[in-house]
């Protein structure tokens, strides 16, 4: 099975070199990151980290560095395996000797590779709960509730993945210009999926308890309506079941619209911290931003297909072109997600460091949005500053890293912001 090194051709280097200044790129954001953090407690965090808090975060800093570098070097490695022993062509004959039906074999192609995925990340995921967050403190989820939010996403993705998978799969061995057709059903499919997921879904993982009358609900019920916020439900979220981090969120589409708020959020935080918080996510519906997004990753989706097309296109230059390079003989559809999923990846890498400029972006509108809605920005900051505490957050991480991964911008940008809203 071992693909010799002169069949390999210019796809295949073209892919290899991807890959690996993929790594080397991400290696070197985290080692700018570890250089970036700072020596003494910033200023403005000052009372709320003392210097043990601030080695505190530079340790969990240099944890979750030196598992993320073993991950993606084990991920690497066992992909560039794989690949050179010709295990994309073996597994597909495999799926094709369990079913002479295309689809079927295709979802068995499929099922088995994003199983063998789920068990190599599976031990880096028990580490990181188990022992990463829980020497730090973050976490409360027991190995109970770990062990059936594994089953409950395996489920999920098998009632929900499957049939969406095979009507793909199905499209694209069947119908003329199936990239259109496969993009309309996956963007309707989201669309669907994006309205029940917070009342059907979410519940499976997270009980959403109905927020109890009082002072503070009014409250968010009047900023709300101050805002021309079509609220119809504030609920409190049990986050505590896993972590001690905070967050908060709002769900639902067109007048359907519901906050929820973690309940660490609620236990850390004045009201007015957190009426500053939900004002700043008001205003990613008040700015535009969420139609926004959703537009682009429609757009996004429509041009992903169409190279998807292309890619499994048994009659197509780029499609031979492709499979060759994986040492996969018979064109299919099933082996052409995957293949061009990974060809795909550095390139996805790169375009996700503009979008989430243009998300950091936002995130400054919001900001300003939240400072305006409520008379004040100092609010919002000190819930921001309390967050990047409270997390042991990196306060100014390398601009590397939050060029590559950042959606939101670093703390002291915000905090500067917000001073001139």
């Amino acid at each position: 099975m071992m693909a010799a090194m002169s069949d390999w051709n210019f796809m295949s280097v073209m892919i290899l070199v991807g890959l690996f200044a993929l790594w080397k790129l991400e290696f070197a954001a985290t080692l700018l990151d570890l250089k970036a953090f700072p020596s003494a407690v910033p200023k403005i965090l000052s009372g709320l980290m003392d210097e043990e808090k601030l080695d505190r975060a530079r340790d969990y800093l240099k944890a979750n560095a030196r598992v993320g570098i073993i991950q993606s070097t084990v991920s690497l490695a066992v992909l560039l395996v794989f690949w050179s022993l010709g295990g994309f062509g073996w597994l597909d004959l495999l799926a094709r000797s369990l079913s002479p039906t295309p689809v079927v074999a295709g979802l068995i192609f499929l099922t088995l590779l994003l199983l063998g995925q789920s068990l190599i990340s599976l031990p880096f995921s028990i580490y990181d709960t188990f022992v990463t967050e829980q020497r730090f403190g973050f976490n409360r989820a027991t190995p109970a509730t770990f062990v059936m939010d594994r089953l409950k996403g395996l489920v999920l993705a098998a009632v929900i993945g499957l049939p969406l998978m095979a009507a793909v799969l199905w499209i694209f061995g069947n119908v003329p210009h199936a990239w259109l057709w496969a993009w309309a059903v996956v963007t309707a499919f989201q669309l669907i999926l994006t309205y029940f997921a917070p009342s059907v879904i979410m519940p499976l993982f997270n009980k959403f308890t109905p927020m109890p009358d009082g002072e503070l609900k009014q409250q968010i019920e009047a900023l709300g309506e101050r805002c021309g916020f079509p609220l119809t439900g504030v609920f409190v979220v049990d986050g505590s079941k896993r972590s001690s981090k905070a967050n908060a969120f709002f769900t639902g589409l067109g007048k359907q619209k519901k906050i929820a708020l973690f309940d660490t959020l609620i236990e850390k935080s004045s009201p007015q911290e957190l009426l500053g918080v939900l004002a700043h996510e008001i205003g990613h519906f008040r700015c535009g931003h969420i139609k926004q997004r959703l537009a682009v990753g429609i757009v996004q989706m429509a041009v992903i297909f169409y190279l998807l097309g292309l890619a499994t296109d048994p009659h197509g230059a780029f499609a031979r072109l492709l499979f060759d390079a994986f040492g996969v003989k018979q064109i299919s559809p099933h082996v052409g997600l995957v293949l061009f999923s990974i060809l795909l990846g550095p390139v996805s890498k790169l375009l996700g460091a503009f979008a989430n400029a243009w998300s950091r972006q936002h995130e400054f509108e919001a900001d300003a949005y939240a400072a305006h809605v409520t008379g004040e920005g100092a609010a919002l900051g000190e819930a921001l500053k309390k967050m990047t505490a409270d997390h042991l957050s990196h306060p100014s991480p390398s601009a590397l890293r939050v060029w590559l991964d950042y959606s939101h911008p670093p703390l002291m940008q915000r905090l500067e912001a917000l001073l001139k809203a």
